[in-house]
């Protein structure tokens, strides 16, 4: 049976055609990329606690200010929970009031970007370029001498003391 072709029909045809980029957007399928560490998910399992793995290889979020890593002021380095990547400088951590780890500027090399918008909106995502692990978002609203706000999950990292 064929069916007929109504206003409404070609109108609802018409609507889902213009929904699928923004929908196609909204769903977030990153591009697949090789990192030098890599493991099976099942193996991300067993070496993550359930809040890393989340975070660092779901993508999601810590509550604000559940994080001793918030707290951390001592001298030395913040690392990747999943494969002890170097991330940040403690000299580079600052208060940004947002109940995350803020820093302004990450270690050379430390850390890739890609394109979020799984929210609906436009940001910047953070992740560890050994391992790919999620570890937050950058904006523009930080402090100088870079203007950023490197926006982290503390359960994506790990602190050596200097």
């Amino acid at each position: 049976m064929i069916p007929s072709t109504t206003r409404r029909n070609v109108l609802a045809w018409l609507g889902a055609g213009a929904a699928l980029p923004v929908l196609a957007a909204c769903g977030g399928i990153a591009e697949a990329k090789v990192y030098p560490v890599t493991y099976s998910d099942e193996e991300w399992r067993r070496r993550l606690t359930a809040d890393q793995y989340r975070i660092l290889r779901q993508q999601s979020t810590e509550r604000p200010y559940s994080s001793p890593l918030n707290a951390e002021h001592r001298a030395g380095t913040f690392l990747c929970a999943a494969d002890g990547n170097p991330l940040y400088a403690s000299k580079t951590k600052f208060e940004s009031g947002t109940g995350w780890p803020s820093f302004w500027k990450p270690l050379p090399g430390a850390i890739g970007t890609s394109r979020d918008t799984s929210l609906g909106m436009g940001r910047t995502e953070v992740h560890c370029a050994r391992c790919g692990g999620h570890l937050g978002h950058v904006f523009d609203d930080g402090p100088p001498p870079t203007g950023k706000r490197y926006c982290m999950n503390g359960a994506a990292m790990k602190f050596r003391p200097a």
